[in-house]
Parts: C-alpha cells; sequence; structure tokens
C-alpha cells in the first residue's frame, strides 16, 4: 500500500530557516502581518488533505479513468474525484493565495506552492483539475477587464468554476503561429470561435459547475504568425448579466486521449464550433495574456514532479528498511535474519539518496521562485519587482525542465529499488514512472525550455541574468570561503561558477556563426546551468545545518541535511563536467549524419 507523509519539517526549514520568507513578506503589505506558525498550520491542515483525502484515491483513479459520453460529451470523473473536489472547496483550499477582492484568503504564493507539491505527492492527476484553475485566474487577474473580472474570478476564486488553456491543435503544438482557429465578430463586442484544440488538460469533467477556457485563435484581419493570436474567454455555459448560468455554449470534448500516465486527469479534443467568447486584452496579443498562464504552468510542472519525487523516495525508503535480501559484502548487519535489508547495499542507498537529494534541492528552488513570483506581482518597489521577474524568468525553464528530468531519474531509481515488485502495478511505483513522464513533455518540451534558456535567458542579454545568479554564489562563497567545515561545499560552486562564465561564452561565441550550435549545447547547458542552481541551494542549506549544530542542535534531521548534501556533492553535481564536455563537442556530429539517418 503506497504511504505519504507530507514533509513539513523540511518546508519549515527551507522557508523559515534558509530563505526566511517572512521576513520578505514583512516587505509586502498584504502579507507585512504573515508570521512562521500560520504558515505552518496551514500546511499542516493541507497535508491532512493530501495524505488523507487524494492519496487514497490515486490508484483507483489511475485504474478507473476518465469516461466520456459520446452522446453529451460529458465526462465522468473516477469514484472519490468529485467529493474531493466538493470538500476542497468547501474547506477554502481553492482561495488559498487568490486576492481578497474576489474572496480569496491572500495567503503568500509559496504557501500555494508547498499545498501543491503535497497535492502532486498524493495524486497529481487530481491536482491538475484546480491546478488549471489557478492558472487561468492568473491570465485573467492580468489581463482581464474590470467586467471580465467581476463576471469570471469569484467563482474561479471559490472553485465553483474551473478554467484550461487551449493552445495546441492537431497540426501544431508549440508552434503556436501554425494555428488555424478563426474567432469572427459579431458586432456586439462578442466573438464566434471555431477550431479544434488537443491535449487540454481538465478540458471537460464533472467536478464544477462551469468551466472557463482560455482560447488562442485567430481575427479575420490578424497578422500571419504568432503576432496575429488573440486571447478569448469561452465558457462551458454561458454566463448573464446576473452572473447566473446560461446556455450551454458550442464547446465540446469530442474525446479523451488514452495515457501512459496521469489517467484520471481528463485530457480532452476540444471542438468549438461557432462558440461564444470575449476578447481578453487587446486583439493579436494573445500570447501575451497567455504567457502569464504558460510560465504559471511551467512552475507548477516542475512542482509536479518534486512532488512525485518525494512520493517515490518515501515508498522506496521504507521498502529498502523491510526487504532483506543477499548479506552485507562487509558482514552481516541483521544477524537474526536469514538476510540483510537491502537499504544495506551501496547502490541501493544511491537510489534513494539520489530521489532524496533532488526532491529537497527542488523544494528550495521552487520555494525561493515561488517569493520571485510573489515579489514581482506584490512587492511595493519597482526595482524589486522587476529585478524579481528577470531572476524568475531566468528560473523557470530550469524549474520545469532539470526538476522534471530529475523526477524521470528519481521515480525511475526508486522503482528499481523495488525490483520486480517495483515493476508490477501492487506497489504504485510504476505509476509514479508513468504519471512523471508526461512533466518532461507537456509545457513545452523540455528541449524547448532549454533553447529558451539557453538562447533567449542567457545570450538573449548577454549573461546579464546569469550573472546576477553568479552574484549569489560569489557572496556566499565570500561569506564561508575560509569555513573549513564548508569547503565540500564552497569549492565545487565557486569552481562551476568561474567555468560558466567562459562556458557561456563559447558557446554564444559558437551560436553566433552557427545558430545550430545553439540548438546542439542546449539540453546539456541547461542541466549543467540546473546543477549550478541546486548547488547554490544546497550549499544554503548545509550552512544553516552547520550552524545548528554548532549552536548545539542534537536535531538528527541536520545532521541527514549535511549526509544529503555530501552526497549531492560527490555523486550527482560532478555530472557538470560531462555535460560540459558533451556541448562542446559541436553540431556536426549531429546533424553531419545523413547517411546513419537514412
Amino acid at each position: 500500500m503506497t504511504i505519504y507523509n507530507p514533509p513539513l519539517r523540511d518546508m519549515q526549514f527551507v522557508m523559515h530557516e534558509v530563505l526566511n520568507v517572512t521576513r520578505d513578506l514583512a516587505a509586502i503589505p498584504m502579507h507585512a502581518d504573515m508570521d512562521a506558525d500560520t504558515i505552518n498550520a496551514v500546511l499542516e491542515e493541507g497535508g491532512k488533505f493530501a495524505a488523507e483525502v487524494l492519496l487514497p484515491i490515486n490508484r483507483s483513479g489511475d485504474e478507473e479513468h476518465c469516461v466520456l459520453d459520446p452522446v453529451s460529451h460529458e465526462v465522468t470523473t473516477p469514484t472519490g474525484f468529485k467529493a474531493a473536489y466538493k470538500q476542497y472547496i468547501e474547506s477554502g483550499w481553492a482561495a488559498l493565495a487568490c486576492d481578497p477582492a474576489y474572496g480569496g484568503q491572500g495567503l503568500p504564493l509559496v504557501v500555494n506552492q508547498c499545498f501543491y507539491e503535497m497535492m502532486n505527492s498524493a495524486n497529481q492527476a487530481w491536482a491538475m483539475y484546480p491546478g488549471l484553475t489557478h492558472g487561468a485566474y492568473a491570465a485573467l487577474y492580468t489581463n482581464g477587464t474590470p467586467e471580465q473580472k467581476e463576471t469570471y474570478l469569484h467563482k474561479m476564486t471559490s472553485g465553483e468554476w474551473t478554467g484550461t488553456m487551449c493552445l495546441t491543435e492537431p497540426h501544431c503544438g508549440t508552434d503556436l503561429g501554425l494555428m488555424r482557429s478563426k474567432a469572427e465578430p459579431q458586432g456586439d463586442g462578442t466573438y464566434k470561435i471555431t477550431g479544434t484544440k488537443i491535449f487540454i488538460s481538465a478540458g471537460e469533467h464533472d467536478l464544477s459547475d462551469n468551466i472557463i477556457h482560455l482560447v488562442l485563435a485567430r481575427l479575420p484581419d490578424a497578422p500571419p504568425g504568432i503576432k496575429g493570436v488573440s486571447l478569448f474567454i469561452v465558457p462551458k455555459f454561458l454566463v448573464n448579466a446576473d452572473g447566473s448560468l446560461g446556455a450551454r455554449n458550442s464547446v465540446f470534448a469530442s474525446r479523451l486521449e488514452h495515457k501512459m500516465g496521469i489517467k484520471a486527469s481528463a485530457t480532452a479534443q476540444i471542438e468549438l464550433e461557432g462558440a461564444i467568447g470575449t476578447l481578453v486584452g487587446e486583439p493579436n496579443k494573445g500570447m501575451h495574456g497567455m504567457f502569464v498562464m504558460m510560465n504559471a504552468a511551467r512552475l507548477g510542472v516542475g512542482n509536479q514532479s518534486l512532488g512525485l519525487t518525494e512520493v517515490a523516495f518515501q515508498n522506496a525508503l521504507a521498502y529498502a528498511k523491510e526487504r532483506i535480501q543477499m548479506r552485507s559484502l562487509s558482514g552481516p548487519k541483521a544477524k537474526g535474519q536469514p538476510a540483510d535489508p537491502i537499504i544495506v547495499h551501496p547502490d541501493v542507498r544511491k537510489m534513494l539518496l539520489t530521489a532524496k537529494a533532488y526532491a529537497e534541492g527542488g523544494r528550495a528552488l521552487l520555494c525561493f521562485s515561488a517569493m520571485l513570483l510573489e515579489k514581482e506581482h506584490n512587492h511595493p518597489d519597482e526595482k524589486t519587482r522587476k529585478d524579481a521577474a528577470e531572476m524568475l524568468a531566468l528560473l523557470t525553464p530550469i524549474v520545469k525542465a532539470f526538476i522534471t528530468d530529475n523526477g524521470h531519474i528519481a521515480t525511475n531509481a526508486c522503482m528499481q529499488v523495488f525490483g520486480g515488485h517495483g515493476y508490477i502495478r501492487d506497489n504504485g511505483m510504476e505509476q509514479f514512472v508513468r504519471d512523471n513522464r508526461i512533466n518532461m513533455i507537456y509545457e513545452g518540451t523540455n528541449t524547448i525550455q532549454s533553447l529558451d534558456l539557453l538562447g533567449r535567458k542567457v545570450l538573449g542579454n548577454q549573461g546579464a541574468t546569469l550573472k546576477k545568479f553568479g552574484k549569489l554564489i560569489a557572496a556566499l562563497v565570500a561569506e564561508e570561503g575560509v569555513n573549513e567545515k564548508m569547503a565540500e561545499f564552497i569549492n565545487p560552486i565557486a569552481m562551476l561558477g568561474d567555468q560558466m562564465t567562459k562556458f557561456t561564452t563559447e558557446i554564444g561565441f559558437k551560436g553566433f556563426q552557427n545558430p545550430d550550435e545553439v540548438g546542439a549545447a542546449a539540453v546539456d547547458y541547461l542541466r549543467v546551468a540546473g546543477h549550478m542552481v541546486f548547488g547554490y541551494f544546497w550549499a544554503r542549506m548545509a550552512q544553516v545545518a552547520l550552524q545548528q549544530i554548532a549552536a548545539g542542535s542534537t536535531d538528527p534531521f541536520y545532521t541527514a541535511k549535511l549526509q544529503t548534501a555530501r552526497f549531492y556533492f560527490a555523486k550527482l553535481f560532478p555530472e557538470t563536467s560531462t555535460l560540459m564536455r558533451t556541448a562542446r563537442t559541436g553540431v556536426k556530429v549531429l546533424m553531419d549524419t545523413d547517411a546513419a539517418l537514412a
């Protein structure tokens, strides 16, 4: 039976001891009175909801799937999903970080991020339904008119209505400039939207009273390409002037995708047949509005893999302590048993520690990113908002790609710990692997994230933002450089920080001569950058742990943190050397291969 214990202690460590989030929140008027006890209490209750309500319906949801009625086009979610969603909204979880002006609780985004991590651990498929709504809420909150906000945000905040993002079409995925969906103006401020959208997460379901689709389409006089895309609100049910639900709109699910994972999340093909919609933002500026949702989704997908990495680790650890198999190479450890628990074997420990290191590193990065998002939107100082937005733009592709790649490594390693018992369905490990696999693909494949990082976020501004992150590393190196106890954590990131400047310059110069060089190096480059970021946070976590131990703490939590940090720097961080070498081999070995790929 799958287990899950919300990692509240580690969340508290990251937020309060490493990042000191309440100090930063104090500078934001709407959160000035927020304290650690309130944050901890909210997350404790959130952990109970995840572990007690969502976890028990995770495996059954995977087995039962969603069902589409081909006549009514209605979707039924698996047993227990609707009841769990009802409890979710009645308990106020949907409103956690939303604006009080629309009925929200106004809690910090970092609290919502940690809550969603726990829901993703317990049941990623279920968590996608409210997760998409948060993205749609953010897009409308940022770009909607006062009338649109008043019409939709109250119900989306309460969770009574959910939201989607309708981008992809059968002939185009990420290249949205190729889309064909049309929007015909009706002369009354509305538009008739016609087209087909595919891979729409939570595109149809029975959890909420209405589904608010945010749809990209082209106006009749739109310029070609991405500059001719507009954004529209297309509700499942039209909304009357008094806020009540009106007629059924001409937007329907025509099929559900049969997926290898997240099977309880309804991934729909959506048909729009003259569906009534209203324009969000300016004509032909739809990508500006949708990028708010897309960037939120990319952070959310990283959080999904963090959640799966954590729950996979917990189950693999428990199994490794109980499963007896062979004897330790250095002599029997469980002398009263016929064999030793497999946790005594070095490679089993390596697999477990890999998952643990990637989970705890990812948690630190995601909490840091949530605080950047908070500052970008709510800090009173303009420069602080601008700096936070710039840093978050750099880190977003790393969050999405590095954490999901690590999730793939970690969930597979944890399944491996179970041996043959991981490959079969009984223990739930193979579901974690299957569910995580989509995270590397949707919301922009990890290759696209790598191209975005290297091409746009680094070379696009001559490495200016990367240098700003480098200054964070340099400050930590300056602070702890003479501390011998920190040397094993400081020296690797100091060395990589120096190497990154030369590495980036070299790739940039080659890319100037041949743009394909950027494409050849990008995936390796992102992974190097990911380790640089993780290395920084692991060094900070080790710093705090050492300080607490020096102050007399005997809490084994800090010893565990140091041991995991040592493992990360010894066994995982050195991957950067190989990655830089392979990135430097260039594009010729890839593109001069017509015979090999004939």
